[in-house]
C-alpha cells in the first residue's frame, strides 16, 4: 500500500527554500484565480494584467525596476537578521527615519551643487535607520524586550514624526499648506538611468547590497558567526560568539538598509519630503526576504516578483477595473501560503510503499 510519510529532515537541502518558494506561488496563483471570479473577472484576464502587461512597456518595466530598487535593498539588510533569528518587524518606521535624516541634508542644503550631498543624504539616512533599529537592540540586549513589538511599534512612532515635521517644522513655506517640504535640489537627486521612465541610480544600491549581503554571509567571519548564533546559540556560546553581539548586527544592518532605501524614495521619484514616503516596502520587504529562501541571489527574484505586483496592481486596476486593495491581498496571500509551506524547510516527505503479506495456510492452498 502506497502513503505519504512526514518526517523531520536530518541535513539541508539545497532545494527545499526553492521547491518552498514554488509551492507558495503556485498556491498564491490558485487562490488568486479565486480572487479574480469573485471580483468578475476571468483569471486569464486578471493575470495577463498583473504579469504581461507591465512588461509590454518600457514605462512599466521602468516602474518595476523603480519599486525593485527599495524592495532589494531592505530585503537584504533583512534577511541576514532574520537568518540569526533576530525578527526585525519595523524596516518600515527605519525607512522613515532614513528618509527624514536625508531629507533634512537636502533641506540643509538647499542651493547646493556639491556632487557629495547625494552621497552625504545616503550615509546620514542609513544612519538614521541604524539608530532607530539600534533603540530595539539596546531593549533586546538590555531588558530582553520583544524585538518584534518594539520594532513594529517604533514604525508608527516614525510615522506620527513624519507627520509632525511636514506639517510643521519642515514644510514649505510657499507650499500652499501641503504636508510637503520643498522639492530637492538637482545634486540632492538619483539621476535618471532609463530614458521615458522614472527608474534612477538608486537600483544600484539595492544590486551593491546584494554582492555585500552574499560576501558577508558566504565569505565572512563575523556572517558565519552571526548564523551560527541564530542557529545554535549554546553552540554558538561555546564558541565564544557574542549573542548580543548578533542582535546589534542584525539590527543595525537592517536599520541601515532600510534607511537607505527611505533616502532613495525621497531623492528619487518623491523629490521632498511628504505624508506618502512609502507603500509599505518595508512590511513587503519581509515577504520579499523569506520568499527569496533568506539567500542575497533568491532575493533578487523575489523583489523583481513582488514590484510586478505591486505594478501590476496599478495596471490591473486601469485596464479590469480591480480595485487597488487586490495588490495588498496578492501579498498577504503570498506570506501566508509561504509560511504555511515553510514546514517542507523542516521535514520531508516521503513517499513509501508497504507490502501486505499474507500467510499461506493449509486451507489457503487446499
Amino acid at each position: 500500500m502506497a502513503r505519504f510519510k512526514i518526517e523531520p529532515r536530518t541535513e539541508n537541502s539545497l532545494f527545499a527554500p526553492l521547491l518552498v518558494s514554488s509551492i507558495a506561488i503556485f498556491l498564491t496563483a490558485i487562490a488568486g484565480s479565486g480572487l479574480f471570479l469573485f471580483y468578475g473577472k476571468s483569471p486569464s484576464a486578471g493575470f495577463h494584467a498583473f504579469f504581461i502587461e507591465p512588461l509590454q512597456s518600457t514605462y512599466g518595466i521602468g516602474e518595476v525596476l523603480l519599486k525593485m530598487g527599495p524592495l532589494l535593498l531592505i530585503a537584504q539588510g533583512l534577511a541576514i537578521g532574520f537568518r540569526a533569528k533576530v525578527w526585525n518587524i519595523g524596516a518600515e518606521g527605519q525607512l522613515l527615519i532614513g528618509a527624514i535624516c536625508g531629507g533634512y541634508l537636502a533641506i540643509l542644503f538647499e542651493g547646493s551643487s556639491s556632487p557629495f550631498l547625494l552621497v552625504a543624504m545616503v550615509v546620514v539616512g542609513a544612519l538614521g535607520g541604524m539608530a532607530w533599529a539600534g533603540v530595539a537592540a539596546w531593549l533586546k540586549v538590555r531588558f530582553n524586550a520583544n524585538e518584534i513589538l518594539v520594532t513594529f511599534m517604533m514604525s508608527s512612532i516614525a510615522l506620527q514624526l513624519l507627520y509632525f515635521l511636514v506639517t510643521g517644522p519642515l514644510k514649505d513655506p510657499a507650499g500652499f499648506n501641503f504636508p510637503q517640504s520643498i522639492t530637492f535640489g538637482e545634486a540632492a537627486l538619483f539621476p535618471i538611468i532609463m530614458e521615458d521612465t522614472r527608474v534612477n541610480a538608486s537600483l544600484f544600491l539595492g544590486l551593491f547590497a546584494t554582492v555585500i549581503a552574499w560576501v558577508f554571509i558566504q565569505r565572512s567571519l563575523l556572517g558565519y558567526q552571526l548564523i551560527v548564533g541564530g542557529l545554535a546559540p549554546a553552540a554558538s556560546r561555546y564558541a565564544g560568539f557574542s549573542a548580543n553581539r548578533s542582535v546589534w548586527m542584525a539590527l543595525l544592518i537592517g536599520g541601515a538598509a532600510a534607511g537607505a532605501a527611505g533616502v532613495a524614495e525621497v531623492a528619487g521619484p518623491l523629490g521632498m519630503l511628504q505624508r506618502n514616503i512609502s507603500p509599505g516596502y518595508g512590511f513587503a520587504a519581509i515577504i520579499v526576504a523569506f520568499l527569496g529562501g533568506l539567500n542575497p541571489i533568491g532575493i533578487v527574484l523575489s523583489s523583481a516578483l513582488m514590484a510586478l505586483i505591486y505594478v501590476g496592481g496599478d495596471f490591473a486596476r486601469l485596464s479590469i477595473g480591480l480595485p487597488s486593495a487586490v495588490t495588498a491581498i496578492f501579498q498577504g496571500m503570498l506570506l501566508t501560503f509561504y509560511l504555511a509551506s515553510s514546514f517542507l524547510l523542516t521535514h520531508k516527505l516521503r513517499f513509501s510503499t508497504t507490502t501486505v503479506s499474507v500467510k499461506s495456510t493449509p486451507e489457503a492452498a487446499e
